[in-house]
């Protein structure tokens, strides 16, 4: 069984990185690029289509990376990352007495033994375990007596080895990809995934992980994480607190309740600037099943319903560190202070710049992007007009076709993170603004950073200080060139114009002599002349070589 699970994903991916190679290279490299082109985004589609089913199928590793590639948005297409957005991990439960098996094993009790009652039917499956509701025995100790029980999957450690070996050799084949080599250490995402992977099969890793969340929340009472019973948790179960309420997502349910949504949407996001700002510990699986509300009291005198927002499942947290966390500082501020010149600095200090990123183009963009973007919602972004969409992506084109962005892999829990709140946020509240609720904690930020005293101001009086002593030296280099007529002027956009056209150039002309060449050596074959006919498919092989792996000159 095992052995076909690792040959399963191998060939999926295989089949997939064939596609790629055989659309996107070869018949783009023989002057097809336009039929590629055409096909591309039902391709990529059918791919993730088919990734999902595979997905949901086989459980185990196969959901987490789905979700983990979600986030690519630097490597993969739309197509593939909006069609995975909404993988969940849920999974066709396990036979309850394979459960009951595990539990036993454990703590050499029967559920009967340590529950006055236990529910068969899971209130959770996913691809590691599933949960179930049970109430401890009134002879327990703890202080709670309503519990989820969190139980894994047989063999779970034996399918987790096998996905991961063979998402290694797949990784070794995407590293002699260009475009994946250029965005992303593979191996270095490998490992990172492997080692949060491991942590959240280890349940009491994930215990600890909610007595620190709770630790940081306790001065929050509008915010419910589940307290832990240790007496029953080992590393293969976990049990906790019930806090269980309305789901996040279920907008009659909060409406029914008397629960602003928008609220929910505000609060939502305001914990999640303290988790990554103040804590620099986040909770770094925010999907529906793993948020909820509920309600607390009676309402106030002008009909406004109380509400806490409640957190559980802590196996997958993430943790902010200090080069990632002064880089996030700066960028927030800079989005709150539409400062464009701030954001690249932001961008240099959290170290997601290719090297030869082109800066000054990069700060033109943001300042384009704040001037059409700021301050509008969800739905007024959506419906701009398609015009001005399309001077925007012909004015930055050259910048969208490099996209000189590598995603260091501390960065990748936090952009998942980002992305799913994102989409709960708006679906909250349609008119939600993501503006609006960075402002105040950038101003917050501002204040701290003001309020630090004098090193504030020393680094900013430095700042002018460098700048004002480069001035002459800048303004006679400057005039001696001008004098020697040796100022250049650069257009990337151009210069990535011309050389495209040039590659196409040689390509088609390559293209052309090696279809000659064929049809050549094919009428001497049948013509009999098999000595001439070698040579001329020998001379059409040579022609695709140089058709399909002519090298790109350098910018």
């Amino acid at each position: 069984m095992l052995r076909s699970r690792y040959r399963r994903i191998l060939w999926f991916f295989a089949r997939f990185l064939l596609n790629i190679l055989w659309w996107d290279i070869i018949l783009s490299r023989l002057g097809f690029r336009w039929l590629a082109r055409r096909t591309r985004s039902k391709r990529m589609r059918g791919v993730a289509v088919r990734y999902r089913s595979l997905a949901i199928q086989m459980g185990g590793v196969m959901i987490k990376v789905g979700q983990f590639l979600s986030t690519r948005l630097d490597v993969l297409p739309i197509e593939i990352t909006s069609e995975l957005t909404g993988l969940q991990d849920e999974v066709r439960p396990e036979p309850i007495a394979n459960i009951l098996n595990v539990f036993q094993a454990e703590f050499k009790q029967t559920p009967d033994d340590v529950f006055e009652w236990f529910e068969t039917t899971p209130l959770a499956s996913a691809s590691i375990g599933q949960v179930h509701r049970a109430r401890l025995k009134t002879s327990s100790t703890e202080l709670f007596h309503t519990v989820v029980v969190k139980i894994q999957r047989p063999r779970i450690d034996a399918i987790i080895d096998v996905d991961l070996s063979a998402l290694r050799v797949v990784g070794s084949w995407l590293v002699r990809f260009t475009v994946v080599r250029k965005h992303a250490d593979v191996p270095g995402l490998m490992e990172e995934f492997s080692r949060t992977l491991y942590e959240e099969i280890d349940y009491i890793h994930e215990a600890k992980n909610a007595e620190r969340f709770a630790e940081n929340f306790k001065e929050r009472p509008d915010c419910v994480v589940p307290r832990v019973a240790w007496d029953h948790t080992t590393r293969r179960v976990l049990t906790l607190e019930d806090v269980y309420a309305i789901k996040i997502t279920d907008y009659t349910g909060i409406e029914a309740a008397s629960i602003d949504r928008s609220e929910v949407a505000a609060r939502l996001v305001d914990t999640y600037f303290k988790q990554v700002f103040d804590d620099r510990f986040f909770h770094a699986d925010p999907h529906p099943g793993n948020l909820f509300v509920t309600p607390d009291g009676e309402k106030d005198a002008n009909g406004h319903q109380p509400w806490k927002l409640v957190f559980v499942d802590f196996g997958m947290m993430g943790i902010v560190p200090d080069y990632l966390s002064g880089g996030l500082r700066e960028l927030l501020i800079a989005i709150g202070t539409r400062d464009s010149a701030r954001v690249i600095k932001a961008y240099q200090m959290l170290n997601v710049l290719l090297p030869g990123a082109d800066l000054d183009l990069l700060e033109r963009a943001g300042t384009q992007v704040f001037e059409h973007f700021w301050g509008k919602s969800v739905p007024e972004m959506a419906s701009m007009h398609q015009e001005e969409a399309r001077m925007f992506v012909r004015e930055f084109e050259g910048l969208l076709y490099e996209m000189p962005f590598q995603i260091p892999q501390n960065f990748i829990l936090l952009g998942r993170c980002a992305s799913i709140l994102s989409g709960m946020c708006s679906g909250l509240d349609p008119s939600f603004n993501v503006w609006v609720s960075i402002a105040p904690y950038a101003q917050k930020l501002i204040r701290e950073e003001v309020t630090t005293g004098l090193d504030f101001w020393l680094k900013q009086l430095l700042e002018i200080l460098r700048t004002l002593a480069a001035l002459p030296q800048k303004t006679d280099r400057l005039l001696n060139r001008l004098e020697r007529g040796k100022l250049e002027v650069q257009n990337r956009d151009l210069k990535l114009q011309m050389t495209r056209i040039e590659r196409t150039q040689r390509r088609l002309t390559g293209a052309v002599f090696f279809a000659a060449f064929f049809i050549g050596s094919v009428q001497l074959y049948l013509a009999g002349d098999q000595f001439l006919a070698g040579a001329a498919a020998l001379a059409s092989l040579l022609s695709l070589g140089f058709t399909l792996f002519v090298r790109r000159p350098n910018l």
